[in-house]
């Protein structure tokens, strides 16, 4: 019994026991016991309920490649690309990458574990499997590299949107491209750009959204974090719904970016935005710099009112932090 079938097994959240899932896949109960173990050290908490065997402390529901098709409104259905689910991969991104030249506009590849999964900077994004959404989307441009400006800040927009689609309130958004609660980070989103510079040119972008942590990965995780369920009042949601909703709201957002750019998305963003009239800290190559938050431009650089005057802050590469 592979771990995938034992989650699967497990997944109501009712008692098994171990002579039971042997029997069923044919092999010992040592076995059944060593994929336990992998599945509590990619992050799923099995719980051993002695001789009655194991369970997990609340129903799972893993993804299902149909499912979520069957949830995506038809026009929607028709404009997407490539829509994949692995059970496990390096990375959605990563896969993308390997796959860009014969991938579909709009592909979407999701898994239910990564082994690799990363995040912005080069941080590495906890993937255990069953609990959270881990999807990476291509999106090609005509257009070159300055006309992708916002980008990131664009495909926060769309996070949010999701949310509200699924009735879920409580977060906002942190430049460049972080989802936060008053708790903690509920997503992160990384873009990754290839082609030519006057176009065209392609973006790779990766999305993970907490949908269930437990102690232990809010522990691992090492900043604050926070999820779907904490937000949604410790009701599970669906997970083939969220990532329905993901994929809809990237599917209509991104050829919304396409035609119009950043500016159609300025209004939601200021909305949404947490730094905006906060005291902040601005940490570079070029040194520290403290302000207060002014929003963004038009461009979707980060504006800092300083007391030399007014700052565009558009490199991802510095560290903003509420002062």
């Amino acid at each position: 019994m592979q771990a995938q079938e034992l989650l699967t097994a497990l997944a109501d959240g009712g008692t098994v026991s171990g002579a039971h899932l042997a029997e069923r896949a044919g092999v010992t109960r040592a076995a059944i016991w060593k994929q336990v173990e992998s599945l509590r050290a990619r992050g799923v908490p099995v719980q051993s309920q002695g001789t009655a065997g194991y369970r997990l402390p609340w129903p799972l529901q893993l993804l299902s490649a149909q499912a979520i098709r069957s949830a995506l409104p038809v026009p929607v259905r028709k404009s997407v690309g490539e829509l994949e689910l692995h059970w496990e991969i390096d990375s959605t991104s990563s896969e993308i990458q390997r796959r860009a030249a014969t991938l579909p506009d709009l592909s979407m590849i999701l898994a239910e574990t990564q082994s690799a999964g990363r995040g912005r900077r080069g941080r590495s994004w906890l993937s255990p499997p069953g609990l959270n959404i881990y999807l990476s989307c291509l999106k090609r441009f005509d257009a070159g590299f300055a006309a992708l400006s916002g980008l990131s800040l664009a495909v926060g927009v769309i996070v949010m949107r999701t949310l509200e689609t699924l009735g879920i309130q409580g977060a906002g958004l942190k430049w460049p491209n972080d989802v936060l609660s008053d708790d903690g980070k509920v997503a992160g989103i990384l873009v990754e750009l290839s082609g030519e510079y006057q176009g065209p040119c392609a973006a790779i972008i990766g999305v993970g959204l907490n949908v269930r942590l437990t102690p232990a990965l809010r522990e691992q995780a090492g900043q604050p974090v926070n999820d779907l369920v904490s937000l949604s009042g410790g009701v599970g949601p669906d997970r083939n719904r969220v990532a329905a909703a993901l994929i809809g709201a990237l599917a209509e957002g991104l050829i919304q970016f396409e035609r119009e750019g950043f500016a159609v998305f300025t209004e939601e963003y200021a909305s949404h935005d947490l730094l905006r009239g906060k005291a902040l800290r601005v940490q570079g190559a070029q040194g520290a710099m403290e302000g207060v938050g002014a929003g963004v431009d038009a461009r979707g650089a980060l504006l800092l009112q300083a007391s030399d005057g007014l700052h565009s802050i558009d490199s991802a590469d510095v560290s903003v932090r509420r002062a």
